[in-house]
């Protein structure tokens, strides 16, 4: 059958199956399942694990506000998060000289080392999904299609909200 007409048949309107929310949401259950038992060892937790790597990305110390920017999360979202990754030892958070408000979250020696652990985390996911690493790429591209066209939505909505 034709999107168009799927799209447009009421019976198929409101079909589960048919709507894009569901997949994502499915898949991205699915797929955190999969992360799971690879992270645990590290003693990280998916939205840790992300945390992680936006900071093994830069070198410098990160403001919490860039890294709540960085990672499309709340900082009220985030900080839990900060706040277990240095209870673990993994990073410290200290105000800022040149700004007293802010707060920078600097690596340990220990969240540094663990990069080397976390190396073996996408090899690892891939294996288990079982697909090309073309195919991933191809998804994550298309999935930053989607995110792109859902923030311009919620801008569009925002602009024109009282």
């Amino acid at each position: 059958m034709r999107d168009d007409v799927r799209l447009s048949d009421p019976a198929r309107a409101l079909a589960l199956e048919e709507q894009v929310c569901f997949a994502l949401s499915v898949a991205a259950r699915n797929v955190v399942a999969v992360y799971r038992p690879i992270l645990e060892p590290m003693g990280l937790t998916h939205p840790q694990y992300l945390v992680m790597l936006a900071l093994w990305e830069r070198p410098d110390p990160v403001s919490v506000r860039e890294l709540s920017d960085l990672l499309h999360l709340d900082p009220g979202t985030l900080s839990p998060l900060l706040k277990r990754l240095e209870s673990g030892g993994l990073l410290r958070r200290e105000r800022r000289a040149d700004d007293e408000r802010s707060l920078a979250v600097t690596l340990t020696e220990q969240g540094l080392r663990l990069r080397e652990d976390a190396l073996r985390v996408p090899p690892a996911v891939v294996s288990r999904l079982g697909m090309d690493v073309e195919e991933l790429i191809a998804l994550r591209e298309s999935l930053g299609t989607v995110i792109t066209a859902a923030r311009s939505a919620l801008a569009d909505a925002a602009a024109v909200s009282p």
